[in-house]
């Protein structure tokens, strides 16, 4: 999170691992083997972004492949065109997907209405659990309804706790 703060990558952390933040302490976190980036879509920031995990020693992936280089505006602006998925992985098995999409919302409206939570003195932007819930349902993929469905009952109980949710 440091090395993208430091390229000014502006990015909303979603999915199971932003669900993780609105956890209340204590309780067990829900499972989830990656971290998802939704970024807006624009070439500069994802070239930063490209450039934050060059940084952190993290390895670039679009599909099963490497990230082809140079890393420049010609790609960038093709990934960014086909709202391509890019991985980022490194050490001890992480995983990030720095993705263009949300289903359901625009990356402006995220990040007007995230949240910031501060994880090891570095600031994480996070999408509202709302928007969370509610774009794995409209994604309905079979992971995303398997997880809205064993996780339902503690989901509906931190979305009745507070409109900062």
């Amino acid at each position: 999170m440091r090395a993208f703060h430091a390229r000014l990558v502006r990015f909303v952390v979603i999915g199971v691992a932003g669900a993780n933040h609105y956890a209340p302490s204590g309780q067990a976190a829900f499972i989830t083997q990656d971290h998802d980036l939704f970024l807006p879509p624009d070439p500069d920031n994802l070239v930063n972004a490209w450039a934050a995990c060059g940084d952190a020693g993290l390895e670039l992936w679009l599909s099963d492949d490497p990230l082809d280089r140079p890393r420049d505006r010609s790609l960038v602006e093709r990934i960014v065109e086909r709202r391509a998925l890019t991985r980022a992985t490194g050490p001890d098995d992480l995983l990030m997907e720095l993705t263009l999409v949300m289903k359901g919302y625009d990356f402006e409206t995220v990040w007007a209405e995230r949240r910031e939570f501060v994880t090891d003195g570095a600031a994480i932007p996070v999408a509202r659990l709302l928007h969370i819930v509610t774009s794995k349902h409209a994604a309905g993929r079979d992971k995303d309804r398997l997880f809205l469905a064993t996780h339902r009952d503690a989901l509906e109980q931190l979305l009745r706790k507070g409109a900062d949710l």
